[in-house]
């Protein structure tokens, strides 16, 4: 446990004024938007929204700043995974670390964890309090800051846990199902240095189109899609019940459905696991972690 938590300790040394700046952006960007400029919406929108606007704004915050957090922080991580492998190898630091009693695959899994999992979920819930925050401003400035105090605080709380448990296990899941993609990367960075993800881009695509023009099989393209779709349902709307609101004067009724809702999709996302692709994706992702470990053993 000692070594797991030097390990991630390391990594937030090492990263954490990057994650500060982008986890910040979003705020920067929204908050003198919303506090100074101007903000407009169609007259159908505010006719069908009376009555329930300051709902429509908080939940439109809300759901902009998580958004716009997760996706800056949970891209940049990938980003940096796939050269995780060579970090160390630019200064020479991989000799120290190789000195230290520290296994070769917990100096790759512990890593890996973080950015892959641990940020994408500290990143959820750094949208939901600047959420909150950007709710607070514009809703102050076109409500009014009784309007905001007035909302109607335990639907929202219910939907916003609800929803933010949900995307916590989407995340999750959505990260099985890309790992053998992630790995890929992150094992083509090991061997192509800076040129791992033309390289990667390059297998793939000359590899498709030989399985396809000389075996007519569009068996790695087809393969490749469904991680990608696999994913995208896991992460949210991964059973056959969507939570729409048509309109604004739906929204809270929405709100109120957004606990069954989320219970629901949880276990329609987690029966999408049962599946042979999922488990070849595992296979490959652990045959990929393995070869690591071994060239990093050998580095």
């Amino acid at each position: 446990m000692n070594t797991f938590l030097t390990l991630i300790r390391r990594e937030w040394l090492q990263h954490r004024f990057g994650w500060a700046m982008l986890s910040l952006l979003p705020l920067a960007v929204a908050l003198p938007v919303m506090g100074f400029g101007t903000v407009q919406f169609d007259d159908e929108t505010v006719a069908s929204a009376a009555g329930v606007m300051p709902i429509f704004l908080a939940v439109l915050a809300m759901l902009a700043t998580t958004a716009a957090t997760l996706v800056i922080l949970w891209g940049a991580s990938i980003v940096k995974v796939s050269g995780l492998a060579r970090r160390d190898h630019a200064d020479r630091s991989i000799e120290f670390w190789l000195s230290m009693p520290v296994g070769h695959g917990s100096s790759l899994a512990v890593p890996l964890l973080v950015h892959l999992l641990l940020v994408p979920l500290a990143a959820l819930g750094l949208g939901l309090l600047g959420g909150l925050l950007s709710s607070l401003v514009i809703v102050s400035r076109m409500e009014g800051l009784a309007e905001w105090v007035g909302l109607p605080w335990g639907v929202l709380a219910g939907a916003l846990l609800a929803g933010a448990a949900r995307l916590a296990v989407g995340i999750l899941l959505a990260t099985l199902w890309l790992l053998p993609m992630l790995m890929l990367g992150v094992l083509a960075g090991a061997w192509f240095k800076g040129w791992a993800l033309p390289a990667l881009a390059a297998i793939f695509g000359i590899g498709g189109l030989i399985l396809e023009y000389q075996f007519g099989s569009s068996l790695l393209y087809d393969w490749a899609g469904s991680m990608f779709e696999m994913a995208g349902r896991s992460l949210l709307n991964a059973g056959a019940t969507h939570l729409v609101a048509e309109g604004p004067l739906d929204l809270l009724r929405g709100l109120q459905a957004a606990p069954a809702w989320a219970a629901a999709d949880v276990v329609s996302a987690v029966g999408l696991m049962l599946s042979p692709g999922f488990a070849m994706g595992l296979l490959i992702a652990a045959l990929c972690f393995a070869t690591l470990v071994r060239w990093r053993g050998r580095a």
